[in-house]
């Protein structure tokens, strides 16, 4: 098995900056002889080949197992992997599509109206907004929230888990904001939050913008609710084990994707998905992991893969949405963290 281990500290910085082109200068700060290295370029347009010759399974979070297509031997993921219990497994009895939908607008409302006494709130819910864990309703956005104006929302009924990326007021601002809730016996015992302000996405003390109008306009480009026919539609293993694979090889696990994919941050950027990546033939398991995956889920119907991870001082919130064994588009929401709140 390939070693999948990252080399050294510039060695490891590279290999991020150059899946985030904006951020090369910024994050590496040169060479060891000093020298600035030049900014990534595009990548050719064409599909990446896809992984081959072994599966990867991932445990805890996510309910199933996670394998990328392929035969050959299987491989357990080993420590550092996506399984932590949290976000995972719980009780999915009575959870449904309808319910975790109900549940992600009857959310936005009661934001918007800054009152949480609404919502079927299990009595040891836990709230975190940019990790941080507060008392809901009494604090960040539930306090300045205006209606929402915009969400794309993954639903996996097999955890009872649901993750979006919206466009909500901040005050008279509009940011974008990733949401995760967890339900057990159809009330919510978990919430999630990462509402990004400005300069609230750093790397090595720059802040990037975000473009709360690209990720609305993601939503006509990438059609991310729509569901996928049922002859393109990929395995929950798939789709788990693609999220897992970016984040464990990462730049050298962008597989798959399409000539016209985009990845944006916050809405912003548009970077070419293989700019600066690569396909890895080989599958994750031992060494040290790129970027840790901390839970990782999918919803078959939509495509759509979701991976939350720890980037360079930041909380990230990954979704990709995937038919016909390609990668249409990947989209993370990303603000300055410690930690997760998670752990």
């Amino acid at each position: 098995m390939a070693d999948h281990r990252v080399r050294s500290p510039v060695a490891a910085c590279r290999s991020l900056a150059c899946c985030l082109p904006l951020l090369a200068l910024i994050a590496c700060g040169g060479d060891d002889d000093g020298t600035p290295p030049p900014p990534a370029t595009g990548g050719s347009g064409g599909a990446a080949t896809g992984a081959t010759g072994g599966s990867v399974t991932t445990t805890g979070s996510g309910g199933g197992g996670a394998s990328t297509s392929g035969g050959g031997a299987s491989a357990e993921v080993a420590s550092g992997s996506a399984t932590s219990g949290t976000g995972g497994g719980g009780d999915a009895t009575g959870c449904t599509r309808d319910l975790l939908k109900s549940t992600i607008d009857a959310y936005f409302e009661a934001l918007a109206a800054h009152d949480p006494s609404t919502l079927p709130l299990a009595d040891d819910v836990k709230f975190t907004e940019n990790s941080e864990a507060l008392e809901l309703g009494q604090g960040g956005l539930w306090k300045t929230a205006g209606a929402l104006k915009y969400a794309h929302s993954a639903l996996d009924t097999e955890t009872c888990s649901s993750a979006s990326q919206a466009v909500v007021p901040d005050g008279g601002m509009d940011i974008p904001l990733a949401l995760r809730l967890k339900l057990e016996s159809q009330k919510i015992n978990e919430i999630e939050t990462i509402a990004v302000r400005p300069g609230d996405y750093k790397v090595s003390g720059q802040d990037f913008a975000s473009n709360t109008a690209a990720l609305i306009a993601s939503g006509d480009t990438v059609t991310w609710e729509e569901p996928v026919a049922a002859g393109d539609r990929s395995s929950r293993d798939e789709l788990m084990g693609w999220m897992e694979k970016y984040f464990w090889l990462f730049p050298r696990g962008v597989c798959d994707t399409v000539s016209g994919c985009k990845r944006i941050e916050n809405g912003g950027g548009s970077f070419n998905c293989s700019a600066g990546a690569s396909c890895d033939p080989g599958q994750p398991g031992s060494g040290t992991p790129a970027l840790t995956p901390r839970l990782i889920f999918a919803d078959v119907e939509t495509g759509i893969g979701v991976g939350f991870t720890m980037f360079m001082g930041n909380t990230d919130m990954h979704m990709f949405k995937m038919y016909g064994g390609q990668v249409y588009g990947v989209s993370a929401i990303l603000g300055a963290a410690s930690s997760s709140g998670w752990e």
